[in-house]
């Protein structure tokens, strides 16, 4: 299917690795420009040499998304942009009494506040051009909260409240906004998560790995590359009447109808 947006320019955050690169990787093999971000500069640097070779031009900005100086560096270097794609890594997991205040504010500042700071920088334009798309990389506790993700859960339903009310408010002007959910995916936060599994029972990777995968429908960890893909269809000319929606990506795993 051609999306229809071959020649617009996209920004997309933590787009080194994981969830953000299978994002960046879909917009550029759509034609898509991309002005791409991530903390680590040799990972950002390799990901921006693969993602040229679909022909695409291809800016690579190393910084801290979640800083107030990061950003300014990453808005300066995108200038206007069509397409949005805020991810940020989510806070540790842990249980009600591990966190205090400044944890919650830390939270907040990745997850809630910073897709909300880019929101507001680059909506603007987009408002200005009559066309924009703004996908938020979030995740499944927004609809099925995950009792260890207490951080996340709080922070990103913040974000999934204000994308709410924004996205019905922009699309008159052909601006539209809405959240990917993902579950478990193949990528390096699977490995955290699947980690402290491993160091509090005492068992092998494999066997986390597995009785997650269990837990699952599918039976299997999502790809980034088919999230890259949802992602694309929902920054694409098809998508236009996609509007405020909160799109569940993890293979069944939240049991609901809604």
């Amino acid at each position: 299917m051609d999306l229809g947006i071959k020649g617009k320019r996209a920004l997309v955050c933590a787009a080194s690795k994981g969830l953000g690169r299978g994002c960046a990787m879909a917009l550029a093999e759509a034609g898509v420009d991309l002005v791409i971000n991530a903390r680590g500069a040799e990972a950002l640097e390799a990901t921006a040499a693969e993602l040229r070779g679909f022909g695409v031009k291809v800016v690579a900005v190393a910084a801290d998304i979640t800083t107030e100086s990061g950003r300014a560096q990453v808005l300066a270097a995108a200038g206007a942009v069509d397409i949005l794609v805020t991810n940020a890594g989510g806070p540790p997991p842990g249980i009600w009494s591990d966190w205090e205040r400044d944890d919650f504010i830390k939270a907040l500042d990745a997850n809630m506040l910073t897709p909300i700071a880019l929101m507001k920088a680059l909506l603007p334009g987009m408002i200005t051009n009559g066309w924009g798309r703004v996908v938020n990389i979030t995740s499944q506790s927004v609809k099925s909260p995950i009792p260890q993700l207490g951080l996340s859960n709080a922070a990103r339903a913040g974000l999934t409240g204000y994308v709410g009310g924004t996205s019905r408010q922009v699309a008159q002007y052909g601006v539209t906004i809405n959240n990917l959910l993902p579950g478990i995916h193949a990528t390096d936060r699977a490995v955290s998560l699947d980690s402290g599994v491993v160091k509090a029972r005492g068992i092998s990777m494999e066997q986390a790995q597995a009785e997650r995968a269990a837990t699952i429908p599918a039976r299997r960890y999502g790809t980034a590359a088919e999230f890259g893909a949802a992602c694309a269809f929902l920054c694409s000319q098809h998508a236009g009447f996609i509007v405020g929606q909160n799109i569940l990506l993890d293979g069944g795993a939240a049991n609901m109808t809604l």
